[in-house]
Protein backbone atom coordinates (compact mmCIF):
# COMPACT_ATOMS: atom_id res chain seq x y z
CA UNK A 1 0.00 0.00 0.00
CA UNK A 2 2.78 2.47 0.55
CA UNK A 3 4.69 1.41 -2.55
CA UNK A 4 1.60 2.86 -4.49
CA UNK A 5 0.63 5.87 -2.20
CA UNK A 6 4.27 6.53 -3.26
CA UNK A 7 4.03 5.48 -6.77
CA UNK A 8 0.39 7.57 -7.13
CA UNK A 9 2.12 10.88 -5.39
CA UNK A 10 5.09 10.50 -7.60
CA UNK A 11 3.02 10.53 -11.16
CA UNK A 12 1.04 13.05 -9.43
CA UNK A 13 4.23 15.27 -8.94
CA UNK A 14 5.76 14.50 -12.53
CA UNK A 15 2.17 15.59 -14.20
CA UNK A 16 2.58 18.97 -12.22
CA UNK A 17 5.93 19.57 -13.57
CA UNK A 18 5.83 22.29 -16.33
CA UNK A 19 5.76 21.12 -20.05
CA UNK A 20 8.53 23.49 -21.69
CA UNK A 21 9.42 26.79 -21.39
CA UNK A 22 6.23 28.27 -22.21
CA UNK A 23 4.23 26.89 -19.28
CA UNK A 24 7.11 27.93 -16.87
CA UNK A 25 6.70 31.45 -18.22
CA UNK A 26 3.11 31.69 -18.18
CA UNK A 27 2.60 29.20 -14.46
CA UNK A 28 0.41 27.36 -16.62
CA UNK A 29 0.70 24.09 -15.11
CA UNK A 30 1.16 25.84 -11.53
CA UNK A 31 -1.92 27.26 -11.68
CA UNK A 32 -3.71 24.07 -12.31
CA UNK A 33 -4.68 24.99 -16.08
CA UNK A 34 -3.33 23.81 -19.61
CA UNK A 35 -2.95 24.99 -22.94
CA UNK A 36 -6.17 24.16 -24.33
CA UNK A 37 -7.34 25.96 -21.45
CA UNK A 38 -5.98 28.61 -21.85
CA UNK A 39 -6.64 28.96 -25.69
CA UNK A 40 -10.58 28.44 -25.02
CA UNK A 41 -10.80 31.38 -22.27
CA UNK A 42 -8.66 33.65 -23.89
CA UNK A 43 -11.28 33.14 -27.12
CA UNK A 44 -14.26 33.55 -24.84
CA UNK A 45 -12.54 36.47 -23.50
CA UNK A 46 -12.21 38.05 -27.27
CA UNK A 47 -15.49 36.84 -27.90
CA UNK A 48 -17.17 38.82 -25.06
CA UNK A 49 -15.28 41.71 -25.57
CA UNK A 50 -15.24 41.86 -29.71
CA UNK A 51 -18.29 44.46 -29.41
CA UNK A 52 -15.22 46.99 -28.46
CA UNK A 53 -14.79 47.75 -32.00
CA UNK A 54 -18.17 48.58 -32.59
CA UNK A 55 -19.24 50.22 -29.88
CA UNK A 56 -16.20 52.36 -29.36
CA UNK A 57 -16.41 54.13 -32.99
CA UNK A 58 -19.75 54.11 -32.10
CA UNK A 59 -19.17 56.53 -28.75
CA UNK A 60 -16.35 58.44 -30.32
CA UNK A 61 -17.51 59.47 -33.74
CA UNK A 62 -20.86 60.62 -31.90
CA UNK A 63 -18.52 63.59 -30.32
CA UNK A 64 -17.94 66.99 -32.04
CA UNK A 65 -14.97 68.73 -30.82
CA UNK A 66 -14.33 72.26 -30.60
CA UNK A 67 -13.77 73.21 -33.65
CA UNK A 68 -16.70 70.71 -35.05
CA UNK A 69 -14.42 67.86 -36.29
CA UNK A 70 -15.49 64.30 -35.80
CA UNK A 71 -13.77 61.02 -35.76
CA UNK A 72 -13.66 58.34 -38.99
CA UNK A 73 -15.38 55.46 -37.76
CA UNK A 74 -13.67 52.88 -39.81
CA UNK A 75 -10.29 54.74 -38.31
CA UNK A 76 -11.76 54.16 -34.72
CA UNK A 77 -12.46 50.59 -35.23
CA UNK A 78 -8.73 50.12 -36.72
CA UNK A 79 -7.63 51.70 -33.85
CA UNK A 80 -9.71 50.25 -31.35
CA UNK A 81 -8.50 46.64 -32.26
CA UNK A 82 -5.11 47.24 -32.99
CA UNK A 83 -4.77 49.02 -29.00
CA UNK A 84 -6.52 46.21 -28.03
CA UNK A 85 -4.68 43.50 -29.20
CA UNK A 86 -1.20 45.34 -28.61
CA UNK A 87 -2.14 45.89 -24.63
CA UNK A 88 -3.81 42.98 -24.46
CA UNK A 89 -0.71 40.57 -25.32
CA UNK A 90 1.36 43.35 -23.18
CA UNK A 91 -0.44 43.00 -20.29
CA UNK A 92 -0.19 38.83 -20.50
CA UNK A 93 3.79 38.42 -21.27
CA UNK A 94 4.53 40.96 -18.28
CA UNK A 95 1.64 40.15 -15.34
CA UNK A 96 1.33 36.58 -16.54
CA UNK A 97 -2.54 37.45 -15.93
CA UNK A 98 -5.95 36.92 -17.57
CA UNK A 99 -7.42 40.31 -18.16
CA UNK A 100 -8.16 41.87 -21.42
CA UNK A 101 -7.78 45.24 -22.55
CA UNK A 102 -9.62 47.49 -24.70
CA UNK A 103 -10.80 51.05 -24.72
CA UNK A 104 -12.47 52.27 -21.45
CA UNK A 105 -16.56 52.65 -21.97
CA UNK A 106 -16.68 54.98 -19.30
CA UNK A 107 -13.36 57.14 -20.27
CA UNK A 108 -14.82 57.26 -23.86
CA UNK A 109 -18.12 58.66 -23.60
CA UNK A 110 -16.71 61.05 -21.01
CA UNK A 111 -14.50 62.33 -23.95
CA UNK A 112 -16.51 62.00 -26.94
CA UNK A 113 -19.77 64.03 -24.30
CA UNK A 114 -18.10 66.65 -22.56
CA UNK A 115 -14.13 66.83 -23.24
CA UNK A 116 -13.95 67.50 -27.27
CA UNK A 117 -16.66 70.06 -26.25
CA UNK A 118 -13.77 72.26 -24.82
CA UNK A 119 -10.84 70.68 -26.95
CA UNK A 120 -10.16 69.11 -30.39
CA UNK A 121 -9.92 65.71 -30.60
CA UNK A 122 -5.93 64.91 -30.35
CA UNK A 123 -5.71 67.90 -27.96
CA UNK A 124 -7.86 65.61 -25.73
CA UNK A 125 -6.53 62.93 -26.35
CA UNK A 126 -3.28 64.21 -24.92
CA UNK A 127 -5.01 64.56 -22.29
CA UNK A 128 -5.41 60.92 -22.02
CA UNK A 129 -1.88 60.50 -22.71
CA UNK A 130 -0.89 62.77 -19.45
CA UNK A 131 -3.30 60.76 -17.40
CA UNK A 132 -1.64 57.36 -18.27
CA UNK A 133 1.91 58.80 -17.56
CA UNK A 134 0.62 60.37 -14.36
CA UNK A 135 -0.69 56.21 -13.46
CA UNK A 136 2.72 55.22 -14.32
CA UNK A 137 4.44 56.92 -12.15
CA UNK A 138 1.65 56.85 -9.30
CA UNK A 139 2.08 52.44 -10.06
CA UNK A 140 6.31 52.62 -10.21
CA UNK A 141 6.83 54.96 -6.91
CA UNK A 142 4.82 52.25 -5.10
CA UNK A 143 2.10 54.55 -4.70
CA UNK A 144 -0.81 53.08 -6.21
CA UNK A 145 -0.27 49.91 -4.34
CA UNK A 146 -0.17 51.71 -1.16
CA UNK A 147 -3.41 52.86 -1.54
CA UNK A 148 -4.47 49.55 -3.21
CA UNK A 149 -3.52 47.82 0.53
CA UNK A 150 -5.01 50.76 2.47
CA UNK A 151 -8.28 49.75 1.12
CA UNK A 152 -10.51 47.37 3.93
CA UNK A 153 -10.56 43.79 2.26
CA UNK A 154 -14.66 43.77 3.20
CA UNK A 155 -14.39 46.90 0.14
CA UNK A 156 -12.70 44.70 -2.10
CA UNK A 157 -14.77 41.94 -1.74
CA UNK A 158 -17.62 44.35 -2.25
CA UNK A 159 -15.83 45.51 -5.38
CA UNK A 160 -15.75 42.01 -6.61
CA UNK A 161 -19.72 41.53 -6.20
CA UNK A 162 -20.62 45.06 -7.65
CA UNK A 163 -18.69 44.66 -10.78
CA UNK A 164 -20.64 41.21 -11.07
CA UNK A 165 -24.03 43.00 -10.33
CA UNK A 166 -22.64 45.71 -13.10
CA UNK A 167 -21.68 43.22 -15.72
CA UNK A 168 -24.95 41.37 -15.04
CA UNK A 169 -27.24 44.66 -15.80
CA UNK A 170 -24.57 45.73 -18.62
CA UNK A 171 -25.53 41.86 -20.44
CA UNK A 172 -29.61 42.81 -19.09
CA UNK A 173 -28.87 46.24 -21.07
CA UNK A 174 -27.68 45.39 -23.84
CA UNK A 175 -29.94 42.45 -24.48
CA UNK A 176 -32.99 44.41 -24.27
CA UNK A 177 -34.46 42.27 -21.74
CA UNK A 178 -33.96 45.58 -19.03
CA UNK A 179 -34.53 48.80 -21.09
CA UNK A 180 -35.52 52.72 -20.14
CA UNK A 181 -39.15 53.37 -20.06
CA UNK A 182 -38.57 57.25 -20.32
CA UNK A 183 -40.30 57.47 -17.11
CA UNK A 184 -39.76 59.23 -13.61
CA UNK A 185 -40.95 55.69 -12.51
CA UNK A 186 -40.46 53.19 -12.78
CA UNK A 187 -36.95 54.43 -15.03
CA UNK A 188 -36.36 50.83 -16.06
CA UNK A 189 -38.71 47.87 -17.24
CA UNK A 190 -39.04 44.59 -18.29
CA UNK A 191 -38.65 44.42 -22.16
CA UNK A 192 -41.09 46.59 -23.80
CA UNK A 193 -44.35 47.40 -21.43
CA UNK A 194 -43.25 44.99 -19.21
CA UNK A 195 -42.81 41.57 -21.64
CA UNK A 196 -39.76 40.04 -23.84
CA UNK A 197 -40.87 42.03 -27.13
CA UNK A 198 -38.30 40.64 -29.74
CA UNK A 199 -36.74 37.97 -31.02
CA UNK A 200 -33.01 39.19 -30.14
CA UNK A 201 -34.15 39.24 -26.72
CA UNK A 202 -35.88 35.66 -26.53
CA UNK A 203 -32.79 34.73 -28.27
CA UNK A 204 -30.84 36.24 -24.99
CA UNK A 205 -33.05 34.11 -23.10
CA UNK A 206 -32.43 31.34 -24.70
CA UNK A 207 -28.25 31.23 -24.87
CA UNK A 208 -28.39 32.34 -21.25
CA UNK A 209 -30.34 29.05 -20.29
CA UNK A 210 -28.26 27.09 -22.58
CA UNK A 211 -24.99 28.50 -21.19
CA UNK A 212 -27.00 28.54 -17.49
CA UNK A 213 -27.04 24.69 -18.09
CA UNK A 214 -23.70 23.86 -19.34
CA UNK A 215 -21.89 25.45 -16.56
CA UNK A 216 -24.19 24.77 -13.89
CA UNK A 217 -23.45 20.66 -15.57
CA UNK A 218 -19.48 21.97 -15.35
CA UNK A 219 -19.44 21.14 -18.85
CA UNK A 220 -15.62 21.55 -20.39
CA UNK A 221 -16.15 25.11 -22.80
CA UNK A 222 -19.63 25.41 -21.47
CA UNK A 223 -19.31 29.26 -21.92
CA UNK A 224 -18.16 29.27 -25.26
CA UNK A 225 -20.26 26.30 -26.39
CA UNK A 226 -23.21 28.29 -25.34
CA UNK A 227 -21.75 31.88 -27.25
CA UNK A 228 -21.32 29.60 -30.55
CA UNK A 229 -24.48 28.00 -30.23
CA UNK A 230 -26.60 31.24 -29.15
CA UNK A 231 -24.72 32.91 -32.65
CA UNK A 232 -25.75 29.78 -34.97
CA UNK A 233 -29.04 30.55 -33.80
CA UNK A 234 -28.75 34.02 -34.35
CA UNK A 235 -27.64 33.75 -37.82
CA UNK A 236 -30.39 31.38 -38.69
CA UNK A 237 -32.92 33.41 -37.39
CA UNK A 238 -31.45 36.90 -39.36
CA UNK A 239 -31.37 34.49 -42.49
CA UNK A 240 -34.91 33.44 -42.25
CA UNK A 241 -37.09 36.65 -40.76
CA UNK A 242 -34.74 39.68 -42.10
CA UNK A 243 -34.82 41.53 -38.60
CA UNK A 244 -32.14 44.17 -39.13
CA UNK A 245 -30.65 46.49 -37.54
CA UNK A 246 -32.62 48.48 -34.33
CA UNK A 247 -31.60 51.79 -35.34
CA UNK A 248 -31.69 53.68 -38.53
CA UNK A 249 -28.47 55.88 -39.70
CA UNK A 250 -29.35 58.91 -37.69
CA UNK A 251 -28.83 56.56 -34.56
CA UNK A 252 -32.56 56.40 -33.78
CA UNK A 253 -34.55 53.44 -33.04
CA UNK A 254 -35.88 53.02 -36.14
CA UNK A 255 -36.90 49.13 -36.20
CA UNK A 256 -37.53 48.27 -32.46
CA UNK A 257 -37.38 44.62 -33.20
CA UNK A 258 -34.58 44.51 -34.75
CA UNK A 259 -30.66 43.58 -33.41
CA UNK A 260 -28.73 46.03 -31.02
CA UNK A 261 -24.70 47.26 -32.30
CA UNK A 262 -24.30 43.82 -34.85
CA UNK A 263 -26.71 41.84 -37.20
CA UNK A 264 -25.51 38.30 -37.24
CA UNK A 265 -25.93 37.62 -41.14
CA UNK A 266 -23.21 36.69 -43.39
CA UNK A 267 -22.29 38.43 -46.29
CA UNK A 268 -19.42 40.82 -48.03
CA UNK A 269 -15.86 40.73 -48.06
CA UNK A 270 -14.72 39.00 -45.32
CA UNK A 271 -11.76 41.29 -44.23
CA UNK A 272 -10.03 44.33 -45.68
CA UNK A 273 -7.03 46.50 -44.83
CA UNK A 274 -7.56 48.37 -41.84
CA UNK A 275 -7.15 52.49 -41.50
CA UNK A 276 -4.04 53.46 -38.83
CA UNK A 277 -4.93 57.28 -39.45
CA UNK A 278 -5.10 58.21 -36.54
CA UNK A 279 -1.95 56.62 -34.37
CA UNK A 280 -0.03 59.52 -33.37
CA UNK A 281 -2.62 62.52 -33.95
CA UNK A 282 -1.85 63.70 -30.73
CA UNK A 283 -1.75 67.46 -30.14
CA UNK A 284 -0.16 68.51 -26.60
CA UNK A 285 -0.65 72.34 -27.62
CA UNK A 286 -3.43 72.95 -24.70
CA UNK A 287 -3.02 76.80 -24.80
CA UNK A 288 -7.05 77.27 -26.11
CA UNK A 289 -8.21 76.03 -22.35
CA UNK A 290 -6.91 77.22 -19.11
CA UNK A 291 -4.40 75.73 -16.46
CA UNK A 292 -7.16 74.99 -13.91
CA UNK A 293 -9.37 72.95 -17.18
CA UNK A 294 -6.88 71.04 -17.72
CA UNK A 295 -6.23 69.75 -14.38
CA UNK A 296 -10.04 69.52 -13.43
CA UNK A 297 -10.49 67.27 -17.20
CA UNK A 298 -7.69 65.26 -15.58
CA UNK A 299 -8.06 64.92 -12.68
CA UNK A 300 -11.75 63.44 -13.91
CA UNK A 301 -9.10 60.85 -16.09
CA UNK A 302 -7.09 59.71 -13.55
CA UNK A 303 -9.78 58.98 -10.67
CA UNK A 304 -11.94 57.01 -13.44
CA UNK A 305 -9.15 55.68 -14.65
CA UNK A 306 -7.27 54.50 -11.65
CA UNK A 307 -10.29 53.43 -9.56
CA UNK A 308 -12.15 51.01 -12.51
CA UNK A 309 -8.71 49.65 -13.16
CA UNK A 310 -8.02 48.88 -9.46
CA UNK A 311 -11.23 47.34 -8.57
CA UNK A 312 -11.69 45.71 -11.66
CA UNK A 313 -8.27 43.82 -11.59
CA UNK A 314 -9.33 43.14 -7.75
CA UNK A 315 -12.75 40.97 -8.83
CA UNK A 316 -11.01 39.28 -11.48
CA UNK A 317 -7.89 38.32 -9.49
CA UNK A 318 -10.22 36.61 -7.37
CA UNK A 319 -12.77 35.15 -9.54
CA UNK A 320 -9.20 33.57 -10.94
CA UNK A 321 -8.50 32.13 -7.43
CA UNK A 322 -5.41 34.17 -8.00
CA UNK A 323 -6.08 36.63 -4.79
CA UNK A 324 -5.15 36.44 -1.28
CA UNK A 325 -6.59 37.02 1.63
CA UNK A 326 -6.14 40.98 1.38
CA UNK A 327 -7.28 40.93 -2.24
CA UNK A 328 -3.29 41.09 -3.64
CA UNK A 329 -2.30 39.31 -6.57
CA UNK A 330 0.58 38.28 -8.62
CA UNK A 331 3.07 40.62 -10.32
CA UNK A 332 0.47 44.14 -8.97
CA UNK A 333 2.73 46.39 -9.32
CA UNK A 334 3.61 45.39 -13.05
CA UNK A 335 0.12 45.06 -13.79
CA UNK A 336 -1.02 48.42 -12.03
CA UNK A 337 1.91 49.87 -14.34
CA UNK A 338 1.29 48.89 -17.60
CA UNK A 339 -2.34 49.81 -16.89
CA UNK A 340 -1.00 52.92 -16.97
CA UNK A 341 0.70 52.43 -20.11
CA UNK A 342 -2.68 51.28 -21.71
CA UNK A 343 -4.29 54.73 -20.95
CA UNK A 344 -0.86 56.40 -23.23
CA UNK A 345 -1.35 53.67 -25.86
CA UNK A 346 -5.15 54.60 -26.22
CA UNK A 347 -4.21 58.22 -26.13
CA UNK A 348 -1.36 57.71 -28.96
CA UNK A 349 -3.81 55.50 -30.96
CA UNK A 350 -6.81 57.97 -30.49
CA UNK A 351 -8.90 54.98 -29.45
CA UNK A 352 -9.44 56.43 -25.90
CA UNK A 353 -7.89 55.40 -22.39
CA UNK A 354 -7.34 51.36 -22.65
CA UNK A 355 -7.80 49.03 -19.45
CA UNK A 356 -8.42 46.15 -17.90
CA UNK A 357 -11.99 44.64 -19.01
CA UNK A 358 -14.32 43.62 -16.57
CA UNK A 359 -15.65 41.02 -19.70
CA UNK A 360 -12.27 39.06 -18.99
CA UNK A 361 -14.26 37.19 -16.36
CA UNK A 362 -16.14 35.82 -18.84
CA UNK A 363 -12.73 33.70 -19.65
CA UNK A 364 -12.11 33.10 -16.35
CA UNK A 365 -14.93 31.36 -16.27
CA UNK A 366 -14.22 29.64 -18.76
CA UNK A 367 -10.53 28.38 -17.03
CA UNK A 368 -8.19 30.83 -18.06
CA UNK A 369 -5.72 31.63 -15.26
CA UNK A 370 -2.69 33.09 -16.89
CA UNK A 371 -1.46 35.55 -19.38
CA UNK A 372 -1.35 33.12 -22.16
CA UNK A 373 -5.18 33.42 -22.67
CA UNK A 374 -4.39 37.42 -23.01
CA UNK A 375 -1.98 36.15 -26.03
CA UNK A 376 -4.87 34.38 -27.47
CA UNK A 377 -7.10 37.11 -26.84
CA UNK A 378 -4.91 39.77 -27.91
CA UNK A 379 -4.43 37.89 -31.28
CA UNK A 380 -7.77 37.76 -31.97
CA UNK A 381 -7.96 41.33 -31.79
CA UNK A 382 -5.60 42.14 -33.86
CA UNK A 383 -6.72 39.64 -36.90
CA UNK A 384 -9.88 41.69 -35.98
CA UNK A 385 -8.63 44.80 -37.54
CA UNK A 386 -8.65 42.84 -40.92
CA UNK A 387 -11.61 40.98 -40.30
CA UNK A 388 -13.94 43.02 -38.58
CA UNK A 389 -17.24 41.73 -40.92
CA UNK A 390 -16.92 38.51 -38.86
CA UNK A 391 -16.51 40.37 -35.44
CA UNK A 392 -19.93 41.66 -35.89
CA UNK A 393 -21.35 38.27 -36.57
CA UNK A 394 -21.68 37.72 -32.75
CA UNK A 395 -24.43 39.79 -31.98
CA UNK A 396 -24.49 42.15 -28.67
CA UNK A 397 -27.62 39.88 -27.30
CA UNK A 398 -25.62 36.34 -27.54
CA UNK A 399 -22.61 38.02 -26.01
CA UNK A 400 -24.62 39.41 -23.12
CA UNK A 401 -25.72 36.19 -21.86
CA UNK A 402 -22.46 35.80 -21.27
CA UNK A 403 -22.15 38.72 -19.40
CA UNK A 404 -25.23 37.84 -16.96
CA UNK A 405 -23.88 34.26 -16.50
CA UNK A 406 -20.24 35.81 -15.29
CA UNK A 407 -21.98 38.18 -13.04
CA UNK A 408 -23.68 35.24 -11.50
CA UNK A 409 -20.50 33.77 -10.70
CA UNK A 410 -19.28 36.71 -9.02
CA UNK A 411 -21.75 37.66 -6.74
CA UNK A 412 -20.63 34.67 -4.91
CA UNK A 413 -17.84 36.50 -3.46
CA UNK A 414 -20.42 38.35 -1.05
CA UNK A 415 -20.25 35.04 1.31
CA UNK A 416 -17.08 35.77 2.31
CA UNK A 417 -18.07 39.29 3.93
CA UNK A 418 -19.47 39.50 7.51
CA UNK A 419 -22.25 41.88 6.57
CA UNK A 420 -23.02 41.95 10.96
CA UNK A 421 -21.08 45.24 11.48
CA UNK A 422 -23.59 47.84 10.32
CA UNK A 423 -20.24 50.15 9.65
CA UNK A 424 -19.36 46.91 7.10
CA UNK A 425 -22.64 46.52 5.95
CA UNK A 426 -23.48 50.25 4.60
CA UNK A 427 -20.72 51.00 3.11
CA UNK A 428 -20.58 47.35 1.08
CA UNK A 429 -24.17 47.95 0.24
CA UNK A 430 -23.53 51.78 -1.39
CA UNK A 431 -20.41 50.06 -3.26
CA UNK A 432 -22.30 47.09 -4.87
CA UNK A 433 -25.67 49.11 -5.60
CA UNK A 434 -23.91 52.47 -6.94
CA UNK A 435 -22.04 50.67 -9.35
CA UNK A 436 -24.61 49.25 -11.65
CA UNK A 437 -27.40 52.42 -10.80
CA UNK A 438 -24.88 55.04 -11.74
CA UNK A 439 -23.44 52.70 -14.29
CA UNK A 440 -19.83 53.01 -13.03
CA UNK A 441 -17.38 51.20 -11.23
CA UNK A 442 -15.77 54.36 -9.89
CA UNK A 443 -18.73 56.02 -8.60
CA UNK A 444 -19.23 52.27 -6.57
CA UNK A 445 -15.87 52.38 -5.30
CA UNK A 446 -16.57 55.89 -4.26
CA UNK A 447 -19.28 55.72 -2.67
CA UNK A 448 -17.79 53.10 -0.46
CA UNK A 449 -14.54 54.62 0.34
CA UNK A 450 -16.51 57.71 1.83
CA UNK A 451 -19.02 56.02 3.58
CA UNK A 452 -16.81 53.97 5.02
CA UNK A 453 -14.11 56.92 6.09
CA UNK A 454 -17.32 58.79 7.73
CA UNK A 455 -19.01 56.21 9.40
CA UNK A 456 -16.38 54.91 11.08
CA UNK A 457 -14.86 58.04 11.84
CA UNK A 458 -18.08 59.22 13.43
CA UNK A 459 -18.72 56.05 15.63
CA UNK A 460 -15.53 55.83 17.65
CA UNK A 461 -13.53 54.09 14.99
CA UNK A 462 -11.38 56.31 13.40
CA UNK A 463 -7.97 54.68 14.94
CA UNK A 464 -8.81 51.73 12.46
CA UNK A 465 -8.61 54.06 9.08
CA UNK A 466 -5.13 53.69 7.14
CA UNK A 467 -4.45 57.45 6.12
CA UNK A 468 -4.54 56.80 2.92
CA UNK A 469 -7.98 56.00 2.72
CA UNK A 470 -8.67 59.44 4.15
CA UNK A 471 -6.55 60.91 1.34
CA UNK A 472 -8.81 58.58 -0.76
CA UNK A 473 -12.31 59.81 0.16
CA UNK A 474 -11.32 62.92 -0.35
CA UNK A 475 -10.48 63.12 -3.73
CA UNK A 476 -13.61 61.13 -4.48
CA UNK A 477 -15.47 63.76 -2.33
CA UNK A 478 -13.88 66.31 -4.74
CA UNK A 479 -14.52 64.07 -7.74
CA UNK A 480 -18.38 63.36 -6.78
CA UNK A 481 -18.61 67.35 -6.71
CA UNK A 482 -16.44 68.86 -9.29
CA UNK A 483 -19.69 70.00 -11.09
CA UNK A 484 -19.79 72.94 -8.84
CA UNK A 485 -16.25 72.92 -8.39
CA UNK A 486 -16.04 73.63 -11.93
CA UNK A 487 -19.00 76.11 -12.19
CA UNK A 488 -17.50 78.25 -8.97
CA UNK A 489 -13.97 78.24 -10.87
CA UNK A 490 -15.92 79.25 -14.12
CA UNK A 491 -13.65 76.06 -16.09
Amino acid sequence: MAEASQETTKQAAVAAEPKGALDRFFHITERGSTFGTEIRGGLVTFVTMAYIVILNPIILTSGVDVEGNTLSFPAVSAVTALTAGVMTILFGVVSRLPFGFAAGLGINAFLAFSVVGQVTWPEAMALVVINGVLIVLLAATGLRRMIFDAVPVELKLAITVGIGLFIAFIGFVNSGFVTATGQGSPPVGLGVNGSVFTVPTLIFAITLVLTGVLVAAKVKGGLLIGLVSGTVISVIVEAIAQLGPRTGADGEIANPGGWGLTVPELGGAPFGVPDLSLVGAVSFDLGRVGVVTVVMLVFTLLFTNFFDAMGTMTGLSREAGLADAQGNFPRLKSALVVEGVGAIAGGMTSSSSNTVFIESGAGIGEGARTGFANVITGLMFLLAMFFTPLTQIVPTEVAAAALVIVGALMMAQIKHIDLSDFRVLLPVFLTVAVMPMTYSIANGIGAGFVAWVLIHALSGRVRTIHWLLWVVAAGFVIFFARGPIEAFLGV
